[in-house]
């Protein structure tokens, strides 16, 4: 049996749910549910996505960062923020007046031309450098996805739906893999502004590469904040607004932030995977979490999405 901490994010094997026996299943299972609603996060080991391929991703990550604001520009984001490159100091917290101290480049879902999600999805922006930046995001978008996949079969059975239900709704998905860069906070930053002010994921789950540096910290159920530290070889799982919606918040979505540097004022990189339904997926109230009555109208998921980008200033 898995051990259950009551004053930390429990860490989890993605190995006794993936080979394990039924038994081992099970408590992955139900270590899993617990651990979101307790935390509203996960920590995750023997999860199976290279570590080489992670190394790789954040020295590519690093190198295009330190590239000049002029070239990172040539890639700027469109208005939603969807694809490429958002300068420093843009994005904000839903109702915070104040931006966050971070710049960052978007990885959408790579579409053949011809599919019928050409439509549907923007086509990704590359960079010319640095080499093979292309090639290995597209490939750890595929791992962290699959990853995802995972772990809402894990969760389903927990919320009373078939173990494929939100496969279902993530399968071609406007999932997005977001590059973070935190720099050295400025000598003249706005003393209110923190790297990442305290906020909510807007989707189902957020799968992410634990970050090059301290400064993650949830709320917990009790009112404090509690640092989410790991191996940076591990993975850190959030339940985000979307999944809140649907079991009417029997997992409540986790206000999180990352403060500024307590030590040297270094860089800070991290590497969400934000995973997200296709846009006409409805975020409608599980009946095994109705309970009382909804508390949340139905809305689908591309409606939801564009309310909150106008909120956090990236439509």
């Amino acid at each position: 049996m898995m051990t259950r901490r009551r004053d930390r994010v429990p860490e989890l094997s993605l190995n006794a749910y993936r080979r394990g026996d039924a038994g081992a299943r099970a408590d992955f299972q139900a270590a899993l549910f617990d651990g979101l609603r307790r935390f509203g996060f996960v920590i995750l080991k023997d999860h199976g996505v290279s570590r080489d391929l992670l190394a790789r991703a954040y020295e590519l990550s690093r190198s295009f960062f330190d590239l000049s604001e002029a070239e990172k520009l040539r890639y700027a984001a469109g208005p939603d923020g969807q694809r490429g490159y958002t300068p420093f100091g843009r994005e904000h917290a839903k109702d915070s007046a104040h931006p966050d101290l971070k710049e960052f480049w978007h990885v959408g879902r790579e579409v053949e031309a011809g599919s019928p999600l050409a439509d549907v999805y923007p086509p990704n922006q590359w960079p010319q450098r640095p080499e093979g930046f292309r090639e290995t995001f597209l490939s750890l978008y595929a791992a962290l996805e699959e990853t995802g996949l995972v772990m809402l079969d894990a969760l389903a059975p927990s919320l009373g739906v078939d173990a494929d239900y939100f496969r279902g709704m993530a399968t071609d998905g406007n999932s997005i893999l977001r590059l973070l860069h935190y720099p050295p906070i400025p000598g003249d930053a706005d003393p209110n502004c923190i790297r990442a002010a305290a906020h909510e994921d807007i989707n189902l789950i957020t799968i992410l590469v634990a970050a090059n540096g301290a400064g993650l910290e949830l709320l917990d159920r009790d009112g404090e904040w509690l640092p989410v530290e790991t191996d940076p070889d591990n993975l850190i799982v959030d339940a985000g607004d979307m999944l809140a919606r649907i079991c009417n918040d029997v997992i409540p979505a986790t206000t999180h932030r990352v403060v500024n540097p307590s030590g040297p004022n270094v860089s800070r990189y991290s590497m969400p995977f934000f995973m997200h339904p296709h846009r006409d997926a409805l975020l409608s109230c599980l009946e095994s979490c109705k309970g009382d009555g909804a508390k949340y109208p139905d809305i689908t998921a591309g409606a939801f999405l564009q309310q909150r980008l106008s909120e956090i200033g990236l439509a």
